[in-house]
């Protein structure tokens, strides 16, 4: 029996994510350079906007609440123990703007746009629609994929906010009217824990999840007819399934690195 050769294995598998990661740096450079570069991107960049943002916000604003409402319970019955609930602002607050925040919103938008993105380049893909638009000589990166980095980079920020926002208000719902701590306190821990840092840590971390995000899907759904595991429609729903693998997998990687350096 012949034994496999584990040096030649681990080497392809090295090779295949560096050409991974260069595929990915170049089409990311190839969209962004299209901003610049691009005539008329406010139209479309508003319009998927309001596909990425606005069609997202009450998912955003229901996870937000039930996620700040259950760190309002979790929290209280830790502190309790230790005699310390009126932190519990201070550690709702702090654990949604500096981590659950940004992963939670990156994660959600991952599962509903991000999807759709890849879902709609891909089938744009094999039915020749993108070969259509590069035979009437309209850049097809420019035309599909800047609008989106654009959407992105101002919606991913935004809805975090608003997520962090609205989770802080669940925690005010469960601890404060359900578990009758002190209101004051509650607000207090809040103003004096939060730093003009901790909001800046966020928004960096949003933004480099929408990075991520957007070129993993759409450029999952603009090479579908690359892929070598399915053709045609399936090879739709493989990369739309690809897409959203990579990204959360992206999104908890990126978010370790971040913390690293801004810890």
């Amino acid at each position: 029996m012949k034994l496999p050769n584990i040096p030649a294995m681990v080497g392809g598998l090295v090779l295949r994510w560096i050409d991974a990661l260069g595929g990915f740096a170049l089409f990311l450079a190839s969209g962004l350079g299209h901003i610049f570069t691009t005539p008329r991107i406010f139209g479309r960049s508003l319009r998927q906007l309001y596909v990425i943002g606005s069609q997202s916000m009450f998912l955003i604003l229901l996870i937000g609440l039930f996620c700040g409402m259950v760190l309002g319970l979790q929290g209280y019955y830790t502190l309790v123990q230790f005699g310390s609930v009126g932190m519990l602002g201070s550690a709702i607050s702090l654990t949604l703007i500096r981590e659950l925040g940004p992963v939670l919103t990156a994660i959600m938008l991952t599962g509903r746009a991000g999807s759709a993105m890849t879902a709609e380049i891909g089938v744009m893909r094999i039915s020749d629609q993108i070969d259509a638009l590069d035979v009437m000589d309209i850049n097809s990166m420019a035309y599909l994929v800047s609008p989106r980095l654009v959407a992105s980079l101002i919606a991913f920020p935004l809805l975090t906010a608003i997520f962090d926002t609205i989770g802080i208000i669940g925690g005010y719902l469960t601890g404060v009217l359900m578990l009758h701590i002190n209101e004051g306190a509650y607000f207090y821990r809040i103003a004096h824990s939060v730093t003009a840092g901790d909001v800046t840590g966020g928004f960096i971390k949003s933004i480099v999840f929408a990075v991520c995000v957007t070129t993993v899907c759409c450029r999952q759904g603009y090479y579908t007819h690359l892929r070598r595991d399915s053709v045609g429609p399936e090879a739709v729903g493989n990369a739309t399934t690809s897409a959203v693998v990579i990204s959360c997998v992206l999104i908890l990687i990126a978010d370790y690195t971040l913390t690293s350096f801004l810890l």
